[in-house]
């Protein structure tokens, strides 16, 4: 069977192939009397809160399982609006959240909407994989540009301005990042979008991580800039709902119609269980337990940190949102006799239980001298975590 190239140019989630390796040595693992500890997948511990699940529940019992306009439930776009101009004081209008089957069906319909074959997108090195790859789907290329922890691993204006080609059709940004917890400053994100606007390129951000932001530096949308970001979000990471498969874009209002007619074609409507059950996300009891959960996660951070740089896996930005944490693993390598960053999440899956992700995924820029760590378990297993690895690399 013929295989397109398009298809051949999609790299491994190698993210996954880590976890079905964890997955293949957790029952020697607990045989050993040591359960596989999980900090390899970017997911919250935490459920979908109780008002959540019971207006799921209503949601079935009512028969509401019927198809949705492709832009969503009306009323939860506008609460989605309410939410920016409550949290972060911006006026987002309802008429531009487009509601989509999680981000990741939000970046493709961005993508297939905005990139032509050929054209070619600017994005830091590290970050997250797939979002490059929904770019090379599109028939575009990524560029990924080598960033350094004086950077916070992020884009700068002058980076942007310097890496911009004729092929170039603008940026792709994630601002808190996955892997590196780190965000792109409002002051810093302006100059960036006005390099842009400069060229007639497009500014898409994802903001999947921004209701996890810990520092007020740091906590702002992009769409504070104007009407021209688009911004991708998600019910996955702040509202905890990964396996509901929701998120949204917000976009320029002469993109709306484009957005719409993809999405009808491609999607029909994003599921309307998980729709119904993300109105009650905005309800003040579910925000407040939301907050109570950013600062647990806060917390989490503020734990393994530093246990990691005592353990010689220097974490050298502190990540300001997200759950993660990048760690330059040269020193353990040495220590344990592994050539990089590959090797050694094999190692201490199989001599500490203990999985993490390595920096192959994220890029090509010497991801190999680092791993992230997953800081969305709880604190209890997190602390284990640290202790087998201090034994591990004592």
């Amino acid at each position: 069977m013929k295989i397109t190239q398009r298809a051949q140019r999609i790299e491994p989630f190698y993210v996954m192939e880590v976890a079905k390796a964890a997955q293949a040595l957790a029952g020697k693992a607990a045989q050993a009397g040591t359960p596989m500890i999980y900090l390899n997948i970017g997911e919250p511990d935490f459920t979908a809160p109780p008002l959540v699940q019971q207006a799921a529940q209503r949601a079935i019992q009512g028969g509401l399982s019927h198809y949705t306009q492709a832009t969503g439930l009306p009323e939860l776009r506008e609460r989605i609006s309410t939410w920016y101009a409550q949290r972060f004081g911006v006026a987002v209008p309802a008429s531009r959240i487009m509601v989509t089957a999680g981000a990741s069906a939000a970046l493709q319909l961005a993508c297939l909407a905005l990139i032509e074959a050929g054209d070619e997108v600017l994005m830091p090195d590290p970050s997250y994989p797939c979002n490059r790859h929904f770019v090379t789907a599109a028939g575009g290329t990524p560029v990924l540009i080598p960033t350094t922890a004086q950077e916070r691993f992020q884009l700068s204006a002058d980076k942007v301005a310097a890496s911009w080609g004729p092929a170039t059709r603008g940026v792709l940004l994630a601002s808190p990042s996955n892997p590196t917890g780190t965000s792109i400053a409002l002051s810093e994100m302006k100059r960036i979008h006005k390099v842009v606007q400069r060229h007639g390129g497009i500014s898409i951000i994802d903001e999947i991580y921004l209701g996890l932001s810990h520092e007020a530096e740091f906590g702002q949308t992009a769409l504070a800039l104007g009407d021209q970001i688009i911004s991708v979000n998600s019910f996955s990471k702040y509202f905890n709902m990964t396996g509901w498969r929701l998120g949204w874009l917000v976009v320029p209002d002469d993109l709306v119609p484009v957005i719409e007619r993809l999405a009808q074609n491609l999607f029909i409507c994003p599921s309307t269980i998980s729709q119904y059950a993300a109105l009650a996300c905005f309800e003040p009891e579910s925000l407040a337990e939301y907050e109570r959960r950013r600062a647990e996660f806060k917390a989490r951070r503020d734990v393994v940190i530093p246990a990691l740089n005592a353990l010689g896996l220097t974490v050298p930005v502190v990540p300001d949102g997200a759950f993660y944490a990048w760690a330059d693993c040269r020193a353990a390598c040495q220590k344990l006799g592994v050539q990089d960053s590959w090797e050694l999440a094999f190692a201490l899956m199989e001599r500490a239980h203990v999985a993490v992700t390595p920096g192959r995924d994220f890029g090509h820029a010497n991801t190999g001298h680092f791993v992230r760590f997953s800081t969305a378990s709880a604190l209890p297993q997190l602390q284990e975590a640290m202790a087998r690895l201090g034994t591990l690399l004592a």
